[in-house]
Protein backbone atom coordinates (compact mmCIF):
# COMPACT_ATOMS: atom_id res chain seq x y z
CA UNK A 1 0.00 0.00 0.00
CA UNK A 2 3.07 2.41 1.01
CA UNK A 3 4.63 1.82 -2.43
CA UNK A 4 1.20 2.49 -4.32
CA UNK A 5 0.59 5.66 -2.28
CA UNK A 6 4.25 6.72 -3.23
CA UNK A 7 3.71 6.16 -6.98
CA UNK A 8 0.75 7.90 -6.53
CA UNK A 9 2.58 10.79 -5.25
CA UNK A 10 5.25 11.28 -7.91
CA UNK A 11 2.96 10.55 -10.51
CA UNK A 12 1.01 13.77 -9.44
CA UNK A 13 4.40 15.68 -8.72
CA UNK A 14 5.69 15.18 -12.44
CA UNK A 15 2.19 16.11 -13.78
CA UNK A 16 2.62 20.11 -13.57
CA UNK A 17 6.12 19.82 -15.33
CA UNK A 18 4.14 17.63 -17.96
CA UNK A 19 1.72 19.96 -18.99
CA UNK A 20 3.47 23.21 -18.28
CA UNK A 21 4.32 24.01 -21.47
CA UNK A 22 5.18 28.05 -21.36
CA UNK A 23 8.12 29.39 -19.45
CA UNK A 24 7.49 32.92 -18.16
CA UNK A 25 10.23 35.89 -17.94
CA UNK A 26 9.72 38.30 -16.13
CA UNK A 27 10.41 41.52 -18.23
CA UNK A 28 9.78 45.20 -16.86
CA UNK A 29 8.51 47.77 -19.33
CA UNK A 30 6.63 47.09 -22.14
CA UNK A 31 8.30 44.30 -24.30
CA UNK A 32 6.39 43.78 -27.64
CA UNK A 33 8.21 43.05 -30.78
CA UNK A 34 11.18 39.93 -30.96
CA UNK A 35 13.47 39.15 -33.34
CA UNK A 36 15.31 35.90 -32.77
CA UNK A 37 19.25 35.44 -32.83
CA UNK A 38 20.07 31.96 -32.16
CA UNK A 39 18.67 31.03 -28.61
CA UNK A 40 18.41 34.10 -27.95
CA UNK A 41 15.47 37.29 -28.90
CA UNK A 42 15.56 40.44 -29.32
CA UNK A 43 12.69 42.54 -27.67
CA UNK A 44 11.52 46.00 -28.29
CA UNK A 45 11.02 47.83 -24.55
CA UNK A 46 10.38 51.39 -24.17
CA UNK A 47 13.36 53.62 -24.77
CA UNK A 48 15.64 50.32 -25.50
CA UNK A 49 15.91 46.93 -27.25
CA UNK A 50 17.10 44.46 -25.21
CA UNK A 51 18.47 40.70 -25.71
CA UNK A 52 17.19 37.97 -23.69
CA UNK A 53 17.93 34.16 -23.69
CA UNK A 54 15.95 32.05 -21.35
CA UNK A 55 18.20 32.71 -18.55
CA UNK A 56 18.01 36.26 -17.81
CA UNK A 57 18.93 39.92 -19.79
CA UNK A 58 22.26 39.39 -21.49
CA UNK A 59 22.41 43.33 -23.62
CA UNK A 60 20.67 46.68 -23.37
CA UNK A 61 20.80 49.51 -26.07
CA UNK A 62 19.07 52.82 -25.64
CA UNK A 63 16.73 54.34 -28.41
CA UNK A 64 14.20 56.95 -28.36
CA UNK A 65 11.27 54.82 -29.78
CA UNK A 66 11.78 51.20 -30.94
CA UNK A 67 9.00 50.31 -33.01
CA UNK A 68 7.44 47.57 -34.84
CA UNK A 69 9.23 44.56 -36.05
CA UNK A 70 13.09 44.06 -36.53
CA UNK A 71 15.31 42.32 -38.51
CA UNK A 72 18.38 40.57 -38.15
CA UNK A 73 21.03 40.87 -41.40
CA UNK A 74 24.50 41.37 -41.83
CA UNK A 75 25.60 40.53 -38.21
CA UNK A 76 22.84 43.55 -37.02
CA UNK A 77 19.60 43.87 -35.65
CA UNK A 78 17.48 46.51 -37.62
CA UNK A 79 14.70 48.41 -35.69
CA UNK A 80 12.59 51.48 -36.74
CA UNK A 81 12.96 54.39 -34.14
CA UNK A 82 9.88 56.17 -34.57
CA UNK A 83 10.95 59.15 -32.89
CA UNK A 84 13.77 59.81 -34.57
CA UNK A 85 11.68 58.81 -38.21
CA UNK A 86 15.02 56.45 -38.98
CA UNK A 87 16.02 52.67 -38.87
CA UNK A 88 19.15 51.60 -36.24
CA UNK A 89 21.62 49.22 -36.72
CA UNK A 90 23.03 47.60 -34.01
CA UNK A 91 25.89 45.02 -34.11
CA UNK A 92 24.25 41.44 -31.93
CA UNK A 93 27.67 40.65 -30.87
CA UNK A 94 28.87 43.98 -28.95
CA UNK A 95 25.07 45.35 -28.54
CA UNK A 96 26.54 48.82 -29.90
CA UNK A 97 24.57 50.93 -32.69
CA UNK A 98 26.33 51.25 -35.87
CA UNK A 99 24.68 53.42 -38.13
CA UNK A 100 21.44 55.64 -38.23
CA UNK A 101 19.64 55.49 -41.18
CA UNK A 102 17.44 58.35 -42.17
CA UNK A 103 14.31 56.85 -43.89
CA UNK A 104 10.83 57.95 -42.58
CA UNK A 105 8.80 55.72 -40.91
CA UNK A 106 5.38 55.64 -42.09
CA UNK A 107 3.86 54.13 -39.08
CA UNK A 108 3.94 55.49 -35.42
CA UNK A 109 4.59 51.98 -34.31
CA UNK A 110 2.79 48.81 -36.32
CA UNK A 111 4.77 47.90 -38.96
CA UNK A 112 8.01 46.20 -40.13
CA UNK A 113 11.44 46.14 -40.57
CA UNK A 114 12.29 43.33 -42.67
CA UNK A 115 15.61 41.93 -44.85
CA UNK A 116 15.57 40.47 -47.99
CA UNK A 117 17.68 40.29 -51.20
CA UNK A 118 20.38 41.31 -49.93
CA UNK A 119 18.59 44.99 -48.94
CA UNK A 120 16.67 46.06 -45.38
CA UNK A 121 13.17 47.22 -45.87
CA UNK A 122 10.83 49.59 -44.23
CA UNK A 123 7.54 51.65 -45.00
CA UNK A 124 9.02 55.24 -44.86
CA UNK A 125 6.13 57.55 -45.72
CA UNK A 126 2.19 56.81 -45.47
CA UNK A 127 1.64 58.67 -47.92
CA UNK A 128 -1.76 60.81 -47.97
CA UNK A 129 -5.58 61.04 -50.03
CA UNK A 130 -3.94 62.18 -53.14
CA UNK A 131 -0.61 60.24 -53.08
CA UNK A 132 0.30 56.77 -52.49
CA UNK A 133 3.00 55.73 -49.98
CA UNK A 134 6.64 55.13 -49.93
CA UNK A 135 8.85 52.05 -48.76
CA UNK A 136 12.62 52.31 -48.08
CA UNK A 137 15.44 49.94 -49.65
CA UNK A 138 18.68 50.05 -47.53
CA UNK A 139 21.94 48.65 -48.62
CA UNK A 140 23.67 47.23 -45.65
CA UNK A 141 27.08 47.41 -47.41
CA UNK A 142 26.60 51.80 -47.12
CA UNK A 143 24.30 52.21 -44.77
CA UNK A 144 21.99 54.35 -47.07
CA UNK A 145 18.44 54.49 -49.01
CA UNK A 146 19.13 53.25 -52.06
CA UNK A 147 15.63 53.21 -53.49
CA UNK A 148 12.01 54.53 -52.60
CA UNK A 149 9.09 52.04 -53.89
CA UNK A 150 5.69 53.74 -54.79
CA UNK A 151 3.18 51.81 -52.67
CA UNK A 152 -0.41 52.25 -51.98
CA UNK A 153 -1.23 55.08 -48.90
CA UNK A 154 -1.12 53.44 -45.58
CA UNK A 155 1.43 50.58 -46.07
CA UNK A 156 2.85 49.88 -42.64
CA UNK A 157 3.37 46.11 -42.95
CA UNK A 158 5.85 43.92 -44.38
CA UNK A 159 7.67 40.88 -45.18
CA UNK A 160 10.23 38.94 -47.57
CA UNK A 161 9.28 35.76 -49.23
CA UNK A 162 8.94 33.95 -52.73
CA UNK A 163 11.58 36.56 -54.22
CA UNK A 164 9.87 39.34 -53.47
CA UNK A 165 8.99 41.43 -50.95
CA UNK A 166 5.03 42.03 -49.56
CA UNK A 167 3.09 44.34 -48.63
CA UNK A 168 0.00 45.64 -46.20
CA UNK A 169 -2.06 48.40 -46.86
CA UNK A 170 -4.54 48.73 -44.44
CA UNK A 171 -6.01 51.84 -45.57
CA UNK A 172 -6.25 50.01 -49.14
CA UNK A 173 -7.06 46.44 -47.42
CA UNK A 174 -4.63 44.98 -50.11
CA UNK A 175 -1.32 43.14 -50.51
CA UNK A 176 1.27 44.47 -52.82
CA UNK A 177 4.06 42.20 -54.57
CA UNK A 178 7.31 44.24 -54.99
CA UNK A 179 9.50 43.24 -57.33
CA UNK A 180 13.26 43.50 -55.82
CA UNK A 181 14.61 42.97 -59.30
CA UNK A 182 12.53 46.36 -60.44
CA UNK A 183 12.06 47.84 -57.57
CA UNK A 184 8.17 48.35 -58.41
CA UNK A 185 5.06 46.76 -57.31
CA UNK A 186 3.75 43.72 -59.68
CA UNK A 187 0.55 42.91 -57.90
CA UNK A 188 -1.65 43.88 -56.07
CA UNK A 189 -4.56 41.63 -54.09
CA UNK A 190 -7.44 42.63 -52.53
CA UNK A 191 -7.77 41.51 -48.94
CA UNK A 192 -10.56 41.81 -45.94
CA UNK A 193 -11.30 44.14 -43.24
CA UNK A 194 -7.89 45.56 -41.68
CA UNK A 195 -4.89 43.74 -42.95
CA UNK A 196 -2.39 43.98 -40.66
CA UNK A 197 0.62 41.81 -40.00
CA UNK A 198 1.97 38.99 -42.68
CA UNK A 199 4.32 36.50 -43.16
CA UNK A 200 5.75 34.26 -46.18
CA UNK A 201 6.22 30.77 -45.92
CA UNK A 202 4.73 27.05 -45.99
CA UNK A 203 3.43 27.38 -49.32
CA UNK A 204 1.90 30.64 -48.91
CA UNK A 205 1.97 34.42 -47.79
CA UNK A 206 -0.49 34.44 -44.98
CA UNK A 207 -2.22 38.17 -43.70
CA UNK A 208 -3.96 38.64 -40.75
CA UNK A 209 -7.24 39.86 -41.42
CA UNK A 210 -7.86 41.64 -38.37
CA UNK A 211 -11.38 42.98 -38.52
CA UNK A 212 -12.33 40.09 -39.80
CA UNK A 213 -10.67 37.57 -37.39
CA UNK A 214 -9.30 35.42 -40.31
CA UNK A 215 -6.03 35.08 -41.79
CA UNK A 216 -6.23 34.59 -45.43
CA UNK A 217 -3.89 32.74 -47.95
CA UNK A 218 -2.46 34.52 -51.18
CA UNK A 219 -0.58 32.08 -53.71
CA UNK A 220 2.66 33.34 -54.45
CA UNK A 221 2.75 31.90 -57.95
CA UNK A 222 -0.83 33.37 -58.88
CA UNK A 223 -0.69 36.49 -56.84
CA UNK A 224 -4.32 35.18 -56.15
CA UNK A 225 -6.16 34.93 -52.78
CA UNK A 226 -6.11 30.91 -52.36
CA UNK A 227 -8.21 30.20 -49.14
CA UNK A 228 -9.27 31.93 -45.43
CA UNK A 229 -9.00 30.39 -42.01
CA UNK A 230 -11.69 31.60 -39.38
CA UNK A 231 -9.64 32.24 -35.96
CA UNK A 232 -12.06 34.49 -33.87
CA UNK A 233 -13.55 37.53 -33.70
CA UNK A 234 -10.67 39.85 -34.19
CA UNK A 235 -6.96 39.17 -34.71
CA UNK A 236 -6.10 42.86 -33.62
CA UNK A 237 -2.76 43.74 -32.14
CA UNK A 238 -0.87 40.15 -32.73
CA UNK A 239 1.87 38.84 -34.81
CA UNK A 240 2.06 36.10 -37.53
CA UNK A 241 5.25 33.99 -38.05
CA UNK A 242 6.03 30.55 -39.77
CA UNK A 243 7.66 27.62 -39.72
CA UNK A 244 7.93 23.65 -38.80
CA UNK A 245 5.01 23.19 -40.88
CA UNK A 246 2.55 25.86 -39.44
CA UNK A 247 1.69 29.02 -39.48
CA UNK A 248 1.52 30.39 -35.51
CA UNK A 249 -0.48 33.03 -35.17
CA UNK A 250 -0.27 35.43 -31.78
CA UNK A 251 -3.88 36.79 -30.52
CA UNK A 252 -4.92 39.09 -28.01
CA UNK A 253 -8.47 37.17 -27.36
CA UNK A 254 -9.28 33.37 -26.54
CA UNK A 255 -5.47 32.44 -26.20
CA UNK A 256 -2.38 33.28 -26.40
CA UNK A 257 -1.56 31.94 -30.12
CA UNK A 258 -2.80 29.56 -32.85
CA UNK A 259 -1.15 26.99 -34.39
CA UNK A 260 -2.82 26.66 -37.92
CA UNK A 261 -2.06 23.18 -40.16
CA UNK A 262 -1.87 25.20 -43.56
CA UNK A 263 -2.78 21.95 -45.54
CA UNK A 264 -5.78 21.46 -43.55
CA UNK A 265 -6.18 25.20 -43.87
CA UNK A 266 -7.76 24.51 -39.97
CA UNK A 267 -6.87 25.60 -36.53
CA UNK A 268 -4.59 22.80 -34.72
CA UNK A 269 -4.19 24.15 -31.43
CA UNK A 270 -4.53 26.81 -29.24
CA UNK A 271 -1.78 27.58 -26.86
CA UNK A 272 -2.42 29.51 -23.35
CA UNK A 273 -4.79 31.67 -21.73
CA UNK A 274 -5.61 35.02 -23.72
CA UNK A 275 -2.81 37.72 -22.60
CA UNK A 276 -3.08 40.53 -24.22
CA UNK A 277 -1.40 41.90 -27.31
CA UNK A 278 2.16 40.90 -27.90
CA UNK A 279 4.61 39.33 -30.79
CA UNK A 280 5.56 35.79 -31.44
CA UNK A 281 8.35 34.24 -33.52
CA UNK A 282 9.15 30.59 -34.24
CA UNK A 283 12.45 29.06 -33.91
CA UNK A 284 13.43 25.12 -34.70
CA UNK A 285 13.36 24.72 -30.94
CA UNK A 286 10.50 26.52 -30.14
CA UNK A 287 8.13 29.74 -30.40
CA UNK A 288 9.33 32.57 -27.97
CA UNK A 289 5.90 35.40 -26.97
CA UNK A 290 5.71 38.88 -25.80
CA UNK A 291 3.05 40.39 -23.48
CA UNK A 292 3.52 43.99 -22.92
CA UNK A 293 0.02 44.35 -20.59
CA UNK A 294 1.34 41.35 -18.45
CA UNK A 295 5.48 42.66 -18.54
CA UNK A 296 6.57 38.79 -19.85
CA UNK A 297 8.37 36.94 -22.36
CA UNK A 298 7.69 33.59 -22.97
CA UNK A 299 9.80 30.49 -24.00
CA UNK A 300 6.76 27.42 -25.12
CA UNK A 301 9.96 24.25 -25.97
CA UNK A 302 8.97 22.69 -29.65
CA UNK A 303 8.77 19.20 -27.55
CA UNK A 304 6.06 20.53 -25.59
CA UNK A 305 4.31 22.32 -28.81
CA UNK A 306 3.77 19.07 -30.02
CA UNK A 307 1.37 17.83 -27.15
CA UNK A 308 -2.18 18.08 -27.35
CA UNK A 309 -3.72 21.33 -26.66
Amino acid sequence: MRKFVAMLLAASAALPSLAQAEQVIQVPGFADFLAVDGDTVWATNKGRVEQWSRGGKLAEVAMAHPCGAMAISAGSLWVADCDEKAVKRIDVKTAKLVATIPTGIASSGELNVVAGDGSVWVASDNGAKDRGGLVARIDPATNKVVASVPVDAGTWYLTYGFGAVWAVSAAKQSLQRIDTATNAVTARIPLGKEPGFLAAGEGGVWVQEQGDGTVARIDPATNALSGRIKVGQNLKWGDIDTGAGKVWLRTTDDQVFAVIDPQAMAVEARKGKAAGSGALRWTPKGVWTSAHDEHTLSWWSGADLQKAP
